[in-house]
């Protein structure tokens, strides 16, 4: 029981039908109409026009003003209506005040697409932000994309399309540019004739009142004319669906990002030390890596990594090889590799045996491989011959200094062979007119040129780095078992609730615990003492020697108010230890706020303090933090930020962007801390931040990681407890419709529930996730290859089927784009688990419809797995709020006709074709 999925337009279809790309009527305008044209020299609305007119694009110009018959010598027309023919795009450039009735004659003409250059909307206060509003309201009526408000307009210079108000359209190429800046846009066009960089698509995106990063990221990830997107951007607007298409185009396309406001004028105020220390635009950065985008700091990097990347293959690794006939340089760009996270490769025995046979005997025999000043291009090519083979290498520099045996144009002759190798290759053509023909000759090999080494060594790590992150995201994760371990999500609530239900926004310590034991996260024993003898009681019963906190509901740092007495030996200490904590904090903060203490253990094992924590960024949502903690936390500030929702793998790259990950694996004789462990506990944690909204703010400072082996710690086996937690929850002031979302969908656990099959096995069906990647490679192990064919429409072996990069599409989903469910079944005796089948729900970019596919295991078929995965693959497409579903049916199966004709498709058989569309209006 196999499908194959495909979409195709139909009009004569009875069911809903929307345009295969709803941008195609901004890029790609058959008509275009300007709203606001006049022949006024210096205006915006004439530029607009001429550029229209004198770059031809294969479309219809219609200029619209009512005060002119004809501008430019092109007819008017006094309304968009007057027009009679269907208009595609609409040129805005009509005063802020009038652009929402201009909107509303475009929705009621059938416009699909529209760029509004116009300014003074949000921008300009209250009055503006209400124009806005209007703005968005009157387009979402008929489905109308905008780009802008306030922006430059969008080129498309591989057809000719100019729709802006610059003053010459770009050359062709196959990056493409999009800008929040306008301003930036022009000096950008102006750079870009200098440096002969050419575009496949020039796109101002001004406010983005409705066409955002994620819209224009799919597009020209669809793009066949672009091979790379470059951005500048200020704000990530909707930061979920920037995240959801830059995980999906960065690893066919490299997304290249140039941010503004790199600094924090002031740290954001906060009630955790996680908040003090999650900077705004460290988590920017954190979202890039999660999502695969390489960010770099100037606008000419932004171009130079989308050249190299389109010109040369990634490397493997951070090692780089310099070839140089000059010291200076080579000392120069070594100092920039390993400044910016590089490393110099170490040369083989072999390699520099291999160098010693040619060059001179006072050449460098390290890495610079320095072959002298007077080296000629037959010098160059075998030195450049014998670094390239060295396996310790990942990638090479080549520089040229012009002395007086040099050749720079031969030199770079001889160095095309070495352009098309599966390491990348770099030049510096260091000088001026003298080398211009040699780097000519390089560039049209495909060798990047930089006119100076620093500047290559640093676009190499940029490579490095691209590739790193790449590698991580698709990494296949560690299975979890859980057996014993699923979070108490009931108790979690009601904690959360009880609190909330007294008007309170931060938990005690003994509640947070409580808390953090609801997601299996080890915690001290703790006990509730409101006085002197109930705390003496509870120390007998703990052991001594132990700890006093204060128990308070209102004050979150303790030790700022002498809450914390330590090492009490016995009952008189606890009953001392209980009368201080009671003074004190009466006379720093009041009587009011002290409840009692928390009796805890003292724990005297040596190990390393950690802080995990939670915070919300505005822009991102919650953001976790993973580094060294204490009390001097805020002084140390080694710690990482990452998105949730992790993955082993996600935990451990968090993990090693610290300084204290080096001692955690184990340093000066010390054995490592269980870092499997420790990756469990973040995996865990972000599921507790993922899946209990209502908390704002939390912190576990200090998490103790003992070394192994593993002493008497007072929970867990794996040498990891917390001895402090701190959560701050959102106020009465927030609805649960407000509360701030993941920027990445967490996992879908509602769609996780058993089933059993018509012979009565026991099933779990719940959405597919990366660590099932070798439970897939299994599962295709035992498909026929008529159920291939079927699901696939073409034979393919099994090799190609279970190849890693090919699994990252399948097991490494993006929950906002796609859902696959897998039905699981866990052998009563081995526990061995088995997928028997998988169903598959695409989103359409940009429409509310989805493609969907089901696959069945062979020994599995004709037992009600493909009816079952079809129901809930409708269901959760009414749940997402899609209104169509789609799929492509080979005429020969007609299994899976029959249940999909069951479930209410309606199949149509095109004329000449092999398949029968079966869809669904929901």
């Amino acid at each position: 029981m196999t499908t194959q999925t495909f979409t195709r337009g139909d009009p004569a279809s009875d069911v809903l039908h929307y345009d295969r790309q709803p941008l195609s009527a901004i890029f790609s305008p058959k008509a275009v109409a300007i709203i606001g044209a006049t022949d006024k020299p210096g205006s915006v609305g004439r530029a607009i026009l001429w550029n229209l007119i004198s770059s031809p694009f294969g479309g219809t110009v219609y200029p619209v003003n009512p005060k002119h018959p004809s501008i430019l010598g092109v007819k008017s027309y006094p309304t968009l209506a007057a027009i009679g023919e269907p208009v595609d795009l609409a040129v805005i450039v009509t005063p802020a005040a009038s652009v929402p009735s201009v909107v509303a004659e475009c929705v009621d003409g059938g416009v699909k697409g529209a760029i509004i250059i116009s300014a003074g909307f949000k921008e300009a206060g209250p009055v503006g932000a209400a124009l806005e509003r209007q703005v968005y309201e009157q387009a979402r009526r008929g489905h109308l994309r905008v780009i802008g408000p306030n922006c430059l307009g969008v080129m498309r210079p591989t057809t000719g399309l100019n729709a802006t108000f610059a003053s010459a359209i770009a050359r062709p190429g196959t990056v493409g540019f999009i800008s929040q800046s306008g301003a930036l846009c022009t000096a950008v066009l102006d750079w870009s004739f200098r440096q002969n960089v050419g575009f496949s698509a020039f796109i101002s995106i001004g406010a983005m009142l409705d066409v955002g990063w994620g819209d224009l990221i799919d597009y020209l990830g669809d793009d066949p004319k672009t091979q790379s997107i470059v951005i500048y951007m200020e704000s990530i607007g909707d930061a979920r669906a920037f995240l959801s298409a830059a995980r999906e185009v960065a690893l066919n396309k490299p997304i290249i990002v140039i941010k503004a406001g790199r600094t924090q004028a002031a740290a954001r105020a906060a009630a955790s030390h996680t908040g003090a220390l999650a900077g705004s635009d460290e988590v920017l950065d954190a979202a890039f890596r999660r999502c695969g985008v390489l960010r770099v700091n100037t606008i000419s990097d932004l171009f130079y990594m989308a050249e190299v990347l389109a010109k040369q293959p990634r490397p493997r690794g951070p090692r780089l090889t310099m070839v140089t006939n000059a010291g200076g340089p080579g000392v120069l760009a070594t100092d920039t590799l390993m400044t910016t996270g590089g490393e110099m490769a170490e040369l083989s025995a072999k390699t520099i045996e291999s160098l010693d046979q040619f060059l001179p005997p006072h050449w460098s025999h390290g890495n610079p491989i320095d072959i002298l000043g007077d080296a000629d291009p037959a010098r160059y090519a075998k030195a450049v011959e014998a670094a390239v083979k060295d396996p310790n290498s990942d990638g090479l520099l080549v520089i040229l200094t012009p002395q007086a045996m040099t050749d720079p144009t031969q030199t770079a002759e001889l160095l095309k062979p070495y352009a098309k190798l599966n390491k990348p290759i770099l030049a510096s053509w260091m000088g001026g007119s003298e080398v211009e023909p040699g780097e000519a000759i390089l560039n049209r090999a495909n060798i990047p040129t930089f006119g100076y080494p620093d500047t290559a060594a640093r676009m190499f790590d940029y490579m490095w780095r691209y590739t790193d992150n790449l590698r991580g995201l698709y990494e296949t994760p560690v299975w979890l078992d859980t057996e014993g371990r699923a979070p108490d999500r009931a108790q979690a609530g009601q904690i959360i609730a009880q609190a909330r239900s007294e008007g309170r926004s931060l938990l005690s310590e003994f509640e947070s615990k409580r808390l953090l034991a609801a997601y299996s996260i080890p915690t001290t024993e703790t006990r509730l003492a409101a006085s002197a003898d109930e705390a003496a009681a509870a120390a007998r019963s703990i052991g001594y020697p132990v700890v006093l906190k204060l128990h308070s509901e209102t004050i979150s740092h303790k030790t700022d108010v002498g809450g914390v007495q330590l090492n009490l030996g016995d009952e008189d200490a606890v009953r001392r230890g209980y009368a201080a904590i009671a003074s004190a904090v009466q006379e720093k903060a009041g009587a009011d706020h002290f409840l009692g203490v928390t009796v805890q253990p003292m724990i005297q094992e040596a190990g390393y303090e950690l802080i995990v924590g939670s915070s919300l960024d505005p822009q991102l949502g919650p953001v976790l933090l993973f580094g060294w903690g204490g009390q001097l936390v805020e002084v140390f500030k080694d710690h990482a930020l990452a998105l949730p929702p992790l993955n082993t793998t996600l935990a451990r790259r968090m993990m090693e962007q610290t300084r204290i990950y080096t001692a955690l694996k184990g340093v000066r004789g010390r054995p490592p801390v269980d870092l499997a462990a420790l990756e469990q506990l973040l995996v865990q944690f972000s599921q507790l931040v993922v899946e209990q909204p209502w908390i704002k703010e939390i912190d576990i400072n200090p998490l103790l990681a003992q070394p192994g082996p593993f002493g008497r710690l007072m929970a867990g086996p794996n040498g990891l407890v917390a001895l402090d937690a701190r959560v701050v929850l959102h106020g009465a002031e927030m609805s649960e419709e407000s509360l701030p979302r993941p920027s990445i969908r967490p996992y879908p656990i509602q769609y996780v529930t058993p089933w059993t099959t018509k012979n009565g096995l026991p099933v779990t069906i719940r959405p597919i996730r990366p660590e099932d990647e070798p439970l897939v490679v299994k599962f295709h192990e035992t498909l026929s290859e008529q159920s291939v064919y079927m699901r696939y429409f073409h034979v393919m072996r099994l090799s190609q089927r279970i190849a890693h990069e090919r699994l990252t599409r399948i097991c490494f989903i993006d929950y906002d784009r796609e859902m696959a469910l897998v039905v699981e079944h866990a052998d009563p005796q081995s526990g061995e688990r088995r997928i028997l089948a998988v169903g598959r729900l695409s989103k359409l970019h940009g429409r509310p419809e989805a493609e969907w596919a089901i696959l069945v295991s062979d020994p599995y078929q004709g037992h009600g797995l493909g009816s079952e995965l079809l129901k809930r693959l409708i269901q959760i497409g009414r749940d997402e709020k899609l209104r169509r579903l789609t799929a492509d049916i080979l005429s020969d199966n007609l299994a899976m006709q029959r249940v999909s004709r069951r479930l209410g498709f309606r199949l149509r058989r095109q004329l000449g074709d092999s398949s029968v569309m079966a869809e669904l209006a929901l």
